[in-house]
C-alpha cells in the first residue's frame, strides 16, 4: 500500500485514492497530489508594507520609527537593512542592522528596495 499523506483538512490518516483524487473518508475533504505539493511550496509567502514578495537576501528600509523594546534606542525611518532572513513567528525577519546588531523586525514596518 502506497504512503497517502495525512488530510490537510482535519488530518486524519485514513486518506485513499480515487483515480488522481485523494478522499478523507472523515470530512470528505477531496485534493490531488499536485496541489499538495503547490501547497506546501508557497505556504510562506511574506510580503512587505507595500504588499511586494520579500525573499531571503533581500535589502529592505524601515518605513517609520521603531522604538527597541528593552533598549532607550530607536531604529530611524529609512534605515537600510541588507541580506534579510526570512524566519516563522510573529517577527518574521531576522537581520543584521549595521551599528545597531541582531535584530528581529516585522514585515508591515518595512518596504522593498
Amino acid at each position: 500500500m502506497p504512503n497517502l499523506p495525512k488530510c490537510p483538512k482535519c488530518n486524519s490518516e485514513y486518506t485513499y485514492e480515487d483515480g488522481n483524487l485523494l478522499i478523507c473518508p472523515e470530512c470528505a475533504h477531496e485534493w490531488t497530489l499536485e496541489s499538495e505539493k503547490e501547497n506546501s511550496e508557497d505556504q510562506r509567502i511574506i510580503k512587505d508594507a507595500n504588499g511586494n514578495v520579500l525573499n531571503d537576501g533581500d535589502t529592505v528600509t524601515i518605513i517609520k520609527d521603531l522604538k527597541v523594546k528593552g533598549s532607550s534606542s530607536i531604529l530611524k525611518l529609512g534605515t537600510k537593512v541588507k541580506n534579510i532572513r526570512l524566519v516563522e513567528g510573529d517577527h518574521d525577519i531576522d537581520c543584521k542592522i549595521e551599528g545597531f546588531g541582531a535584530m528581529k523586525l516585522k514585515s508591515e514596518f518595512v518596504k522593498k528596495v
